[in-house]
Order: structure tokens, then sequence, then C-alpha cells
């Protein structure tokens, strides 16, 4: 399919010289700690209340154990501009293994927590070794697989989130409900070092690229992040103080200053500003960021409702996802390689549309006369959806990257969704808590332990009504995320003569 007149030179810009043995083994060996990361995140979304009920039972707010998320998805955030330049300058897979390493080791000191504030710390350590971690995997595919393979490739990158959304809530209901919320930590484990020897194996070593780093811009971008994050996961609890609306406001300044900075170094940027001349990356990192929004956003209020207002078990809670994680699983490597065929929005649009009518259709059945399997439904519209959305925006983003730019390409485009992941994650802890004291005034008396069990039949259809409420805000935004997928350009190699 690739078009005899594309230039030579585009192919060999886009990829590293092709290594004598396939790539594929050293990406399935990647996949494994991706993998883990991912299964991580949702089995955490399923042992929340659990989590909660153990560690900070004497507080009615919401918003402290969604720390346990955020903190993840901050520290995971903040450094993965700099992590992509780490693997160009010293090897992917050496800091791969070190991510991988970090990761695991966190994992235990999950585990092990006594109190929230040590869960919550040792869960930023596992967000610092998954931001070693990702931009490394993208990165591998960038430079061992060509262009015209690379959907494929994605398309297994894209599948590994589908079946990890099916195996992280079902263990993770699984171990809190017979061992305890700290197994979904202590799985890690082994998952960890079988990754790691394999990845060790099998993961070639590629050519490093000199690069300076630019610390004043890490220093910048970690300020503003933090500055807005902390401020929109704060400001309920705080009642939306002056100072939380100030520390919103500062965070944005803040950023706006990175981005001026990087555009007047005049050394080696953090964010080399010339790789969004690409409309496709550009537009791809704006996709993203609203599938890490809405992805991470969706599972809160949907975790809460099946077991507060409907009575489930976390088991009982993730088996309603299962539609969503087979189709997801099995429709991302064939839409993958169907990718390498025909215009991506084909997929995309289809694909963050169908997300949308999802995420509504949940929330006008998350009423306490809903039969439970009719959940079923939603869900497997959303793993139908989302095998369109995970590959084919990160072919994309990366289809034109240079070896050079693999690393910060990838970095720039995970840090966006990771951005995406931890704005998601204060919103809707936020937007949740609003609509909580909205439908559920009285609240913080009789069935205000919102971390104990099937709450009281008088409280389940106000909190059943907040819990709606809140699912409209992720399917507000996946809206913008179609709306952006429809500037993207038909790529060089399907361009006809």
């Amino acid at each position: 399919m690739t078009d005899s007149t594309t230039p030579s030179r585009q192919a060999n810009a886009a990829t590293d010289t092709p290594p004598a043995r396939s790539p594929w083994p050293a990406l399935w060996a990647l996949v494994i700690g991706f993998f883990m990361i991912l299964v991580d995140t949702t089995i955490v979304s399923v042992a929340n209340p659990a989590i909660k009920e153990a560690l900070d039972p004497s507080t009615h707010n919401l918003d402290n154990v969604v720390w346990v998320t955020s903190a993840y998805l901050l520290a995971y955030a903040v450094p993965l501009l700099i992590t992509g330049r780490l693997g160009d300058r010293f090897g992917p897979k050496r800091i791969y293994l070190i991510g991988l390493a970090i990761f695991t080791l966190a994992s235990l000191g999950c585990g092990l927590s006594s109190s929230l504030e040590m869960l919550i710390v040792f869960r930023a350590v596992q967000g610092l070794g998954a931001s070693l971690m990702t931009p490394q995997t993208m990165a591998v595919i960038t430079r061992t697989f060509p262009p015209t393979q690379r959907g494929a490739a994605m398309g297994l990158w894209g599948a590994t989130s589908g079946v990890a959304m099916l195996v992280g809530p079902l263990a993770g209901g699984l171990l809190v409900d017979g061992l305890g919320w700290e197994w979904i930590f202590f799985v890690n484990l082994p998952v960890g070092v079988i990754g790691f020897v394999l990845a060790w194996m099998l993961v070639p070593n590629l050519e490093t690229h000199q690069h300076r780093f630019d610390m004043v811009g890490v220093f910048l971008s970690a300020i503003g992040l933090f500055l807005i994050v902390f401020g929109l996961q704060e400001g309920e609890h705080y009642d939306w103080a002056a100072w939380i609306w100030a520390m919103i406001g500062a965070g944005v300044v803040v950023m706006a200053l990175f981005i001026w900075q990087q555009a007047k170094t005049k050394s080696e940027a953090l964010v080399p500003l010339e790789l969004f001349r690409d409309r496709n990356f550009s537009v791809a990192n704006i996709g993203i960021a609203t599938v890490g929004f809405t992805v991470t956003s969706m599972s809160l209020p949907m975790m809460f409702f099946y077991q507060l207002a409907r009575g489930l078990t976390p088991t009982e809670a993730a088996l309603l996802l299962i539609p969503m994680a087979v189709f997801a699983g099995v429709l991302a490597p064939i839409a993958g390689r169907i990718l390498d065929r025909v215009d991506p929005r084909v997929l995309l649009v289809p694909g963050l549309l169908l997300t949308t009518t999802a995420l509504l259709w949940y929330s006008s059945l998350m009423n306490p006369d809903s039969e439970t399997w009719m959940f079923l439904l939603p869900s497997g519209l959303m793993g139908i959806a989302q095998a369109g959305m995970w590959g084919p925006l990160a072919t994309t983003a990366t289809r034109n990257l240079a070896p050079r730019q693999a690393g910060a390409g990838s970095g720039i485009y995970n840090t966006t969704r990771t951005i995406g992941s931890v704005l998601g994650s204060a919103a809707i802890a936020a937007f949740m808590q609003n609509r909580l004291t909205a439908n559920l005034p009285g609240a913080g008396g009789a069935g205000g332990d919102f971390g104990a069990g099937k709450l009281p039949d008088m409280v389940v259809p106000g909190f059943s009504s907040a819990m709606a409420q809140t699912m409209l805000l992720p399917a507000a935004v996946m809206a913008v995320g179609v709306i952006a997928v429809l500037f993207i350009q038909r790529p060089a190699h399907l361009v006809k003569r």
C-alpha cells in the first residue's frame, strides 16, 4: 500500500535501520510492563471504596481517597517530558528497566501501607516508575517498526488497554473480596519480575542520541501542573475559596510561561515545539487528552454507583465491565491492521462518538429502577468504541517522528494523555462532591459514610442522581475530542499518486 512516489528519506527518517531480528518479541516484552501499569490503575478504581473504609473511615468527603489516583497520575505526568528524552539519551531499554524496578518495589510499599498518607506517597513513587516506562514502549515501536507496519504494532498497544480493562477490575474485585485491598498491589510483584527478565532478554539496545536537558522547563512544568491539579482537587473541600482560584490561575500563568520559555530557549527545548507543525501530531495530542480525561474520570462515579447505590461487591461490579474489555481486546488488533490501509478518521470519529454515546447511556441508566444487566449494553458499546481510539491516536501521533525525536514525541504524547487523566481525576472528584452536596444536602448525617457497604434506601435516589449527573462531565469532554479528530489529515503513504 505504500506509495512509490513517497521519498525514501521519509521512511528512513521515521525509523532506525531495521534490526536483524523481528521487533515483535521486544514489543511483547514491553507490553507486559505497560499492561501492569494499566491494570494497576483499573484495579485501584475498583478498590477505592474498600481503601476508603480501611484507611479513611472517619471523613465523609470522597476527595481524600481520590488522591490515591491523583498522586499517582501527577507523579506520572510531570516527569514524562524528560523521561522520554532520557530514553533517547541512555537507551529506551535501560530507562524502561529502571522504571519497572521502581514501579514494582513501590507496589510492595503500597501493599504494606498502614495509612492513607503512606499509600498516597508510595502511589506517587509508582507514578514515577510508570513515567520512566511508558515513553520507552512507544519509542521502541517508532524506532523498530516501519511506518506502514506501525498500525498493527499500535493495535497490540491498544489491545493491551482492553485486556487490562478486563483483568484489572476482575482481579481487583476477586482480590479485594478474597484477600483484601493490599493484594491489588502485591500482585504486581511477580508480574514485575517476569516483565523485567523478558525485557532484559528481548528488547534490543537501540542507538542513543545526545540531548541537553532543559531543567528550567522541567521546573516550570512541574510547578504549573501541581498548582492546577491541587487547586481542582481541593477546590470543593475548601468551598472554592479565593486562594484556590488564585492557585489555579497561578498554575495557568506558569504553564503559559513554560510554553514561552520553550519557544525562546536557545538550547534544546524540553518540548520541541516544531513537532506541533505536524497537524496530525497536534490533533492526536488533543484527542488523547480528552481520552485520558474521560477514561480516568468515568470509572470513579461508576464504581461508587455500582457498589454503594446498587450494593454490588467489587467482583460483581467488575463483571459489568466484561463486554467493554472483551470487545476492546478483540477489536483493537483488527483496528490496528485496518489503520495501515485507511484514513485514521474512519476509525477515530466513530470511536470517540460512540464513547460519548455510551457515557450518556450510562448516565440515563444510573437510577434505582434500572435492571443490573442493562449496564452490560453501554459497556459493550464502550468496548467497541475504544478499539477505535487508543491505537489509531498513537499511530497518528508517531507515524512521522524521526528517530532522534522518538523519545521527545512519545514523551509529549504520553504527557498530554496523563495530564488529561490528572485533570479528569481532579475534576471528577470536585464535580462529584458538588453533585452530592446538591442532591444530598444532609449527607453529613445518616447515610453520609460513603465508604462502607450499600447506602440506606432513603439515600440511594439522591446518590444515584449525583453519580448520573457526574457522568455527563466526561461525556462533554469526549465530545470535544470528536470535533478535534475531524481535522486529522490523510497520512502521506495513503495519498494517491
